[in-house]
């Protein structure tokens, strides 16, 4: 058997310990918890933004195409639904990090208030979806005039 010297080298070592522990972390402690029908759950980010008039939620889905998403909604409850998929290995290439999240995805959110669901618009361009949920009538603020008597 043949001993070799490697040169001493800190950034080798730190990547081998940040390997350690993001496997340490996948496998262990949330193998169980991010896995959904054997695939990687993710959960896109979400903004919604209230004005007087509307909700609009905006949720980041670079990737996809607007025949892979689900939006529903049902006692103020909006829920949007899909699945990124994997790019497949190919051959002559190699994989050298694999970052970006796939498989489905679920996000629900309440709506605090009562919207039109007659009047609600979805939109999808360049990867950024856009929800636009009106208020109802009812839920709308309206001021009151103070009058002398």
């Amino acid at each position: 058997m043949k001993n070799t010297l490697q040169k001493f080298s800190p950034m080798n070592d730190l990547f081998d310990l940040r390997k350690e522990i993001d496997s340490m972390f996948d496998n262990r402690f949330f193998g169980g918890m991010l896995q959904r029908f054997g695939e990687q759950a993710w959960a896109p980010v979400m903004d919604i933004v209230e004005s007087d008039k509307d909700f609009t939620v905006k949720v980041e889905l670079p990737g996809m195409k607007k025949e892979e998403i689900k939006i529903n909604i049902e006692n103020n409850i909006l829920s949007i639904e899909g699945e990124r998929k994997s790019e497949s290995e190919e051959k002559g290439k190699t994989f050298h990090r694999i970052e970006r999240s796939y498989g489905s995805f679920y996000r629900a959110v309440s709506l605090p208030k009562q919207i039109d669901e007659q009047k609600i618009k979805a939109s999808f361009n360049d990867g950024l979806l856009t929800v636009v949920l009106p208020k109802s009538d009812i839920a709308k603020t309206k001021a009151i005039e103070i009058t002398d008597k």
